[in-house]
């Protein structure tokens, strides 16, 4: 993906929407969220140049710019998976786009699976680190020197002062948040029970299809990050029951309340303490 044909998405994105500070990627089943917004602005993916078109139920398919609690907010309703059949650069090209409409604080969040047996379903998740499973590195090739380095530094991809905020407005909300580590894992199917198994003894708190390819992208183009998870089911072996994806929609749409008040509250923070621009 040139840097060219960045810029053109970005241009389109930045004439009709406008600039942003903040972005958040809602995971399956957590649409809705952008109902939060002051005076949206909506653009679809099929009308920017290059953007690849969400094929999951449970990902709408556009970003919507507006404003809460005073910051500029962009919203995107509906990611890209490799599994789908895109690569890693078609993946991750939204948040390229993010990076030049000024966007320097991503909120990215997923629907998970629970490795770790003491989290039970509708529980959202603080991510303190990830684990890539995949094989897969959206930086490879040739580096866009514009956003970042050849060799960018992992040893926080996610914000610590961002997790401190969330934590803190969980707290206020009277919400459970938990801790824990994402395992990313290339789907579609999900994992067996000897995969989270190992997950488990490698430290995986959680398992999932998303997430880290914008995580790892995002912290190339110098933004900070605060990864969210909502445990839509206990992964494969923990339960002797089966998964399914409409069961993981279910799960989704039964806490998206909790989230959606979670993440205004936690925007809001970041705009009366400053801690987004740090």
């Amino acid at each position: 993906m040139s840097y060219k044909k960045i810029k053109n998405a970005a241009d389109l994105v930045m004439n009709n929407c406008g600039p942003a500070e903040i972005a958040v990627i809602l995971g399956s089943g957590l649409g809705g969220f952008e109902q939060a917004l002051e005076d949206p602005i909506e653009i679809a993916y099929e009308d920017i140049p290059g953007f690849p078109v969400s094929t999951v139920p449970g990902h709408a398919g556009r970003f919507i710019v507006g404003t809460i609690a005073g910051k500029r907010v962009l919203v995107m309703s509906g990611r890209f998976h490799s599994y789908e059949g895109y690569s890693m650069k078609q993946v991750t090209l939204p948040v390229r786009v993010m990076s030049l409409l000024g966007i320097h604080t991503l909120i990215v969040t997923n629907a998970a699976g629970a490795v770790n047996e003491s989290y039970k379903p509708g529980d959202l998740v603080i991510l303190d680190d990830f684990i890539n499973m995949s094989g897969k590195n959206p930086l490879r090739g040739k580096n866009m020197e514009r956003f970042g380095p050849r060799f960018p530094d992992m040893t926080v991809p996610y914000s610590k002062s961002l997790r401190q905020i969330a934590a803190e407005e969980a707290g206020k909300l009277g919400i459970d948040i938990q801790r824990g580590v994402y395992c990313f894992m290339n789907g579609p199917c999900f994992e067996t029970p000897a995969e989270i198994k190992m997950a488990r003894i490698i430290g995986a708190d959680l398992v999932g299809m998303s997430t880290v390819p914008e995580t790892i992208v995002a912290r190339h183009s110098g933004m900070k990050v605060l990864g969210i998870s909502s445990v839509t089911n206990m992964a494969a072996g923990v339960l002797d029951t089966p998964i399914d994806h409409e069961s993981v929609l279910a799960i989704g749409e039964s806490i998206k309340g909790k989230f959606a008040q979670l993440v205004t509250a936690i925007i809001a923070a970041m705009s009366t303490n400053g801690i987004d621009i740090i």
